[in-house]
């Protein structure tokens, strides 16, 4: 459990530096990119950069939820037309 807390906290953190202007809290960067983290980075655990890195080369293929936490901020209405 401590190493999925340490890269949650990782993932938290390089969410945060690619959305440091945008409102979402670090619970919603949390919950609408977990999933979408340990799917497509798990292997980079714990090391944040890569981590970050990972996630904007798998941007396109996030859930709606995750992708507007590095396109934007908040989550938007649900609509992402694919």
């Amino acid at each position: 459990m401590n190493k999925l807390h340490t890269f949650l906290a990782a993932t938290l953190v390089a969410i945060s530096a690619v959305n440091a202007a945008h409102a979402a809290t670090e619970e919603e960067q949390a919950k609408a990119c977990r999933g979408d983290a340990m799917h497509f980075c798990a292997s980079e655990i714990p090391d944040k950069e890569k981590i970050t890195v990972c996630m904007k080369q798998h941007v396109q293929e996030l859930s709606p939820a995750c992708r507007a936490m590095f396109k934007g901020g908040k989550k938007g209405s649900g609509k992402s037309g694919s």
